[in-house]
């Protein structure tokens, strides 16, 4: 699996393990983090709720952004329609086109898709929230 993302994180794996470990696992608590934080703000349980909602609004369009571009290079370089000099690797372009990129895209737009609805608007509705008439 991890010859799908790529030569480097492979080498990097066989080079220094214990290094690759701790990186992996910072990508992965950012990760949980970014996953977590808007559901925190959603549910009232963290402070600064306009600052994260802002964080989460550029996480997410940069997440659509970069997953949907690069789902659509990686896809176009296995196509033949680019061709990068050098040649390219194939485990990890494939990785990238049908599995990693559009993951990212998935979820930033799950993530806009959140925070569109549960915005200002729309905030007396939702989890924990009670609508007066």
């Amino acid at each position: 699996m991890l010859a799908t993302v790529g030569q480097w994180a492979v080498e990097l794996a066989d080079r220094a393990p214990l290094a690759a470990g701790v990186a992996l696992g910072a990508v992965a608590l950012v990760k949980m983090l970014a996953a977590t934080v808007p559901i925190g703000v959603a549910y009232g349980k963290l402070p600064w709720p306009r600052f994260w909602r802002a964080v989460s609004w550029a996480g997410g369009l940069l997440l659509v952004g970069y997953g949907g571009i690069n789902t659509v290079v990686s896809a176009a370089v296995l196509g033949g329609l680019i061709r990068p000099e050098g040649g390219y690797d194939p485990v990890a372009m494939r990785g990238h086109a049908y599995l990693w990129d559009p993951l990212f895209l998935l979820w930033g737009g799950a993530l806009v898709l959140s925070l569109w609805f549960s915005r200002r608007e729309t905030q007396g509705v939702g989890p924990g929230r009670v609508v007066v008439a």
